[in-house]
């Protein structure tokens, strides 16, 4: 018989806060975390802004030891992980640690640490100066392994890489070791640490980003008639993941059930998604029908919606082939207007998002949409500006990754 999984922890390092409750706060609000970049000189770059972190010092958090042998997006994993797991108030000392695992995502891995190596080569005599943490630094799995590492966990420990899609890919994974028996608890989640002269240059090169350098907060703006791109952002999202009845064994504070997941491929292109949408409707479809749900039970849809024209259309095309074009009660969001997209960690933070809008009853806004594009179905709710007060009960997050990855996750109140 499959077991129940909830979520008994979040941890959340955005730019638009470092802890989960001040990253609420701001999504709520409706705040935008864009701005010039600051991690390099972005001058010459045809796109000159992102969504960084503020006020964040690694230092804070790990020691010299843990510092000296990680990248960023490591750095950003254990951080967002440390706050999941203290949120979950579980002592994991007090079990077999071979019953809790992790299982991560991260689309690009220790990319700077990468190209600070690489440079430092061409530009030297020829000689290898390569450091001894060069490969440990770079490799994608790191983050869980150092995860693990830190906490003594021994179980299930791997990651998953489905681009844009990867922490979506990472939930899905440890709901169904869990519901499998496999494990009782695993850490997941995704981080990424983007924001690279490499990284940067080559989305801006294929056009994907905004360029709107002289307004960058708004900037991000999806099913605007006038979007161009979407923003990029860092970060990272956490989430303890937990057989439902050791949870209610222990008394354990429950943030939602995961009631089921899916992934489906376009089949399409290399970096655009389906223009109709026929993989992520897809998706959707069979992940609410593991949740024993229909599209029109569902309160609120967290949008992958990125700000570019052909995949915010696409998404919302295959909404409406579920929704059969008839006005429902769905109410739809594009928090990637605040966040900036955070490329293989968004799904965790949106994840997050789910599930503080089905624990406090509030959908946050999607902002910067000023002048919607005719596009946009009429029968379709989408919450612009402000955030309002809704009862959720069920939600669903949508991420589509380059390569054509569709990851869809539902939550639904225990």
């Amino acid at each position: 018989m499959l077991k129940r999984v909830v979520v008994t922890g979040l941890g959340a390092l955005t730019p638009l806060g470092n802890k989960v409750k001040d990253f609420w706060e701001n999504v709520v609000a409706g705040k935008s975390g864009a701005a010039r970049i600051t991690h390099f000189d972005p001058s010459l770059f045809r796109t000159q802004f992102a969504c960084e972190l503020k006020d964040f010092n690694a230092s804070d958090f790990l020691d010299r030891a843990d510092l000296k042998r990680t990248d960023p997006f490591t750095q950003y994993a254990l951080v967002a992980s440390d706050e999941a797991i203290k949120d979950s108030g579980f002592e994991f000392n007090t079990m077999d640690p071979f019953d809790v695992g992790v299982i991560w995502g991260s689309g690009q891995g220790g990319m700077e640490t990468f190209e600070e190596q690489v440079t430092g080569y061409v530009q030297g005599d020829g000689h290898p100066r390569f450091s001894p943490f060069f490969v440990p630094k770079l490799i994608t799995n790191m983050a869980s392994g150092m995860i693990s590492i830190r906490n003594g966990y021994m179980g299930i420990n791997y990651t998953t890489v489905s681009a844009c899609a990867t922490s979506n890919t990472a939930i899905m994974d440890a709901f169904n070791y869990i519901r499998l028996g496999k494990a009782k608890i695993i850490i997941t989640g995704g981080s990424e640490a983007p924001i690279t002269p490499a990284s940067f240059g080559g989305f801006s090169s294929m056009k994907a980003m905004s360029a709107r350098n002289d307004d960058p907060q708004a900037a991000s703006r999806p099913f605007d008639v006038n979007r161009d791109g979407f923003v990029m952002g860092e970060g990272a999202g956490a989430l303890v993941l937990e057989e439902y009845e050791h949870a209610v064994k222990r008394g354990a504070f429950i943030y939602g059930e995961v009631r089921g997941a899916a992934m489906t491929a376009d089949a399409y292109h290399m970096t655009s998604t389906h223009p109709e949408g026929l993989g992520a409707a897809k998706g959707m479809q069979l992940a609410l029908q593991e949740a024993g749900a229909a599209i029109t039970d569902v309160d609120y849809l967290n949008m992958h919606a990125t700000s570019t024209h052909v995949g915010d259309l696409s998404e919302l095309k295959a909404i409406l082939a579920l929704t059969k074009g008839e006005k429902n009660k769905i109410q739809i969001g594009a928090t990637k207007s605040m966040t900036g997209h955070l490329l293989g960690a968004a799904g965790a933070i949106e994840a997050i998002i789910s599930l503080l809008a089905m624990r406090d009853s509030i959908i946050p806004p999607t902002i910067n949409t000023t002048t919607l594009d005719p596009a946009v179905p009429h029968s379709l709710n989408i919450v612009l500006n402000e955030a309002i007060d809704y009862q959720v009960n069920l939600t669903m997050s949508n991420t589509f990754g380059f390569g054509g990855h569709n990851g869809i996750v539902v939550f639904g109140k225990v």
